[in-house]
């Protein structure tokens, strides 16, 4: 709720994630990605309503995420089936502990070990994430963005959980980090068998990690697509996924022409269709999905 309004933040979003297998959810900012990460986490403000159903195979009892409480959220969703690499690693870091202090906690409450083989454990689980052994005194603001990152992915690792979600893990750092960021993930991904939903605006990073991609736009997932398709050939068939890989400086660099709606004033039908080239009187209506696209008029042949 915004404003003593209802906004729909997130619309009709579905998808499925198996073992090992990394799917990138992409858009702009403000269409809807952290808050559907959010969501699954029961992380959302006070006020938020959601509907629907979110299921963790292999979770007891089959838990529906988005209708557990927070009780049961905190002991045994969050860090034991999903672990969360957050955008903002030095602000989700405590300031005034060390990160070996920080790893220690975390490895005790999701594990149960106790002294003395506590101190070992956090070493082996900075280790998993490539994080230097000696740089675990130091405080999070003693890190480099990098580092931070590295830290931030130790803690996530420490419960072994099935599902790694990284909301925006790349922000803030430069191209080598990026790529050195998602490779540590996918590598994760690719040992343990885990899951990874990453979220990102970042499509070149999304391209280097990706089995397959969900374009979302103003709050609704508009294309669900096998990477090696969507990146080469055919390409994407929703035009707002065309444009974003356009826009891509080593690719046409052709902005998008105009400005996403705001999700609390979205227009009547298609949300992309005054400014998307493609559109007819159709568009007045809200396209249904069909094969993973959400338009009237989807490209047959991608680009």
């Amino acid at each position: 709720m915004r404003g003593g309004r209802h906004v729909a933040a997130v619309t009709d979003a579905s998808f499925d994630l198996r073992p090992g297998e990394c799917l990138v959810l992409v858009g702009e900012s403000g269409c809807g990605k952290s808050v559907l990460a959010s969501a699954l986490l029961g992380l959302l403000p006070g006020n938020a309503e959601t509907t629907g159903q979110a299921f963790l195979h292999g979770l007891d009892d089959g838990l529906d995420l988005l209708a557990a409480d927070e009780r049961t959220l905190a002991r045994t969703v969050r860090g034991r089936r999903i672990g969360l690499v957050p955008q903002s690693p030095s602000a989700h870091l405590t300031p005034v502990r060390t990160v070996r202090a920080q790893l220690e906690e975390t490895v005790r409450e999701l594990t149960g070990t106790r002294r003395p083989e506590l101190r070992t454990a956090a070493e082996t689980a900075a280790e998993r994430a490539a994080f230097p052994a000696d740089h675990l005194d130091r405080h999070p603001h003693q890190l480099s963005g990098g580092l931070a990152q590295r830290a931030a992915t130790a803690l996530a690792l420490v419960g072994d959980a099935p599902l790694l979600l990284a909301d925006e893990p790349t922000t803030g750092l430069d191209r080598d980090l990026v790529d050195r960021t998602v490779d540590e993930l996918r590598r994760h991904a690719d040992a343990d068998g885990r899951a990874l939903l990453m979220i990102t605006h970042d499509l070149t990073a999304a391209e280097r990690i990706a089995d397959r991609v969900a374009v979302m736009y103003a709050g609704r997932i508009v294309e669900l697509a096998d990477a090696t398709a969507f990146f080469g050939t055919p390409g994407p068939r929703h035009p707002y996924a065309r444009g974003l890989l356009d826009a891509l400086p080593e690719r046409a660099f052709t902005p998008i022409p105009g400005m996403p709606p705001e999700l609390g004033d979205l227009p009547v039908g298609c949300a992309f269709a005054a400014r998307c080239t493609d559109a007819t009187s159709a568009c007045e209506a809200v396209p249904a999905v069909t094969d993973g696209v959400a338009c009237h008029h989807p490209r047959q042949g991608g680009r």
